[in-house]
């Protein structure tokens, strides 16, 4: 167990070393524990955490909110539309100012190019913990989440478990790749053999890419890519199937929206969870556009696992703020 996390960010997922992440794992299921039992666990009791919103949020805002009181502590939410920032404030500012009136500080920023730079420079800055609530490039605390809810439905050795993250087919609007990108860092690194299926436009970025061959190489396991859903869903233990945007392929809006369209067939649907093992889970970190990207009878059925994943949310980031914020 690693407990030198006092005071430390957490913005991209390699940020914390594969044995601070079991850490992290461990400390999470000892607060669900806890939890449920009625014990009190207010270790944060007095400490003030801003969360500083660029982009709208259910479970995020909820689950770190609930996260914080439990743990003693209170969550300021922050809009950043009612802040000064869009008058003047510099991210060395946020960083330098609500590093002395807060003791941790979480940000969500997802805008293409622009949030994974904010959140560095505002931590730069700051004397106190930076979180990453997700951003263009990086979605931590969901990734903790997932994995936690994986080690719960599929056992700590999750060698030769062959996981699927798979794009699929939305209309709402150009999602963020952080997801995808941030779950093909990390679950190389627990034995999860990885394929990545994508129709040509939607590929990850390269760093990305070349970061998450270095992890399944270092630890032994496997990554792939193919361009087939069916061929990807075959004999899978875990189906992770999201729409994320086409930004690396065209940053144009009106053209990745074009491009989408393309592939309405990128759905999960019963005929397709058949392919994978009997027990496969089918995990989505929400919201899902149903009977678009995911149906009603997988997301609702058997397989499915999204609400313990959402409510893993809760518990991965107390352990995070417990570790980081004391």
């Amino acid at each position: 167990m690693q407990t030198d996390l006092r005071g430390r960010d957490l913005i991209g997922d390699l940020d914390f070393s594969k044995e601070e992440v079991e850490t992290v794992i461990d400390v999470a299921q000892d607060l669900k524990r806890k939890r449920a039992l009625g014990e009190p666990h207010a270790y944060l009791r007095d400490k003030v955490l801003a969360m500083l919103f660029f982009f709208s949020s259910t479970r995020t805002r909820g689950s770190f909110e609930a996260g914080m009181a439990q743990l003693g502590g209170h969550a300021a939410f922050i809009e950043s539309k009612t802040t000064q920032i869009a008058h003047g404030d510099t991210p060395k500012e946020i960083g330098e100012i609500f590093g002395r009136y807060f003791d941790g500080l979480a940000i969500r920023h997802v805008d293409w190019g622009i949030g994974n730079g904010y959140l560095n420079a505002v931590a730069q800055a700051s004397r106190i913990p930076v979180l990453n609530m997700q951003c263009d490039i990086y979605h931590p605390f969901q990734i903790l989440a997932d994995l936690m809810t994986i080690i719960e439905k599929k056992g700590r050795d999750l060698r030769r478990k062959k996981m699927v993250v798979s794009w699929a087919y939305a209309a709402s609007y150009q999602k963020p790749m952080s997801v995808p990108q941030s779950l093909v860092l990390q679950m190389p690194r627990f034995g999860l053999d990885v394929v990545l299926a994508h129709p040509p436009e939607f590929k990850l970025l390269p760093e990305i890419m070349d970061q998450a061959q270095e992890q399944a190489r270092k630890f032994g396991s496997g990554f792939e890519v193919v361009d087939d859903m069916d061929v990807a869903f075959k004999d899978a233990d875990i189906i992770y199937a999201k729409s994320w945007g086409a930004m690396v392929h065209t940053p144009d809006a009106e053209e990745g929206s074009r491009i989408i369209k393309k592939y309405e067939h990128w759905i999960t649907d019963e005929r397709k969870m058949a392919l994978a093992k009997k027990d496969a889970i089918y995990m989505h970190p929400l919201p899902a556009d149903r009977n678009i990207e995911v149906t009603d009878q997988v997301m609702d059925g058997p397989n499915s696992v999204v609400y313990d994943e959402a409510e893993n949310r809760m518990h991965a980031q107390k352990a995070v703020m417990a570790l980081t914020m004391r």
